[in-house]
Order: structure tokens, then C-alpha cells, then sequence
């Protein structure tokens, strides 16, 4: 999403950095997994990451709501893992995902969809310009 906001023909620079900021934090969380796992005594097994099945948008607000569906998705996968923790009873599995990610997600959440709502409001074309220079 950074990328594509970043390109000459679309110049939507705030909107770059904001996907940017928030593509950095999720890099971050799989460091926090990586450190994690190997310091419970596990191996880290990588594997290949799709691409995305989109890479260009008609509207910021189709972006926001792309990002908002993917936020969503993390929080169902990160209570899932939560979920497979409790049932086995680990107790510091369950408190990393807690401690780490939970509280983060509502954040996150809260505040991609809130700009999606905003986003209904000020409509494309010089709404995004001005919503753009919001985000600085």
C-alpha cells in the first residue's frame, strides 16, 4: 500500500508514510514471533509470503478498507493462536499474545476504521488531497 501511495502518479505522500508506519510495526511483530519462538527452544520455519491479491485502488477509501480487512484478519488469526495456547494450557503463550498484540489490535482497528468512516465523508478527489494532509 506504501508503495502504490508513493508513486509519482498518485502523490498521496501522507497516506504513504501512514501505510509505511504500519507495514514497519507489522515487520516488527514477526520479530517479536521469530524471538519468541526461539526462545522457548523452537525452530523458525519459513515459508513463502503471498503477494498481495491487489495492488492499486480506486479510492483511498478502498485502501483503508483493504488494510481494515487485514487488520481484521490478524486479530481472528492472533485469538485463534490465543485460543490453540489456552487449550494447551500455556500460560506464557497466552500472556505473549495478550501482552504483545491484543490491546495493539483493538488500537489499530479502532483507528483504520475510523478512517475509513471519514474517508465516506470527504469522497474522492479533493477530499482524499485534504484527508491526505490530514494524516501529516
Amino acid at each position: 500500500l506504501a508503495a502504490y501511495y508513493n508513486r509519482d502518479d498518485v502523490a498521496l505522500e501522507n497516506v504513504a508514510s501512514f501505510f509505511q508506519k504500519n507495514a514497519d510495526e507489522e515487520k516488527g511483530h514477526a520479530d517479536l514471533f521469530i524471538q519468541y519462538q526461539v526462545k522457548r527452544g523452537g525452530r523458525v520455519a519459513f515459508s513463502d509470503v503471498k503477494a498481495p491479491v491487489k495492488t492499486e485502488f480506486a479510492t483511498v477509501q478502498e485502501a483503508f478498507e483493504t488494510a481494515l480487512q487485514l487488520e481484521k484478519d490478524v486479530n481472528q488469526a492472533l485469538l485463534d493462536l490465543h485460543q490453540v495456547a489456552d487449550k494447551h494450557n500455556d500460560a506464557q503463550m497466552t500472556d505473549f499474545i495478550e501482552g504483545q498484540f491484543l490491546g495493539e489490535q483493538v488500537d489499530a482497528l479502532k483507528e483504520l476504521a475510523g478512517h475509513v468512516a471519514n474517508l465516506k465523508r470527504v469522497g474522492t478527489g479533493l477530499g482524499e488531497w485534504h484527508f491526505n494532509k490530514s494524516l501529516a
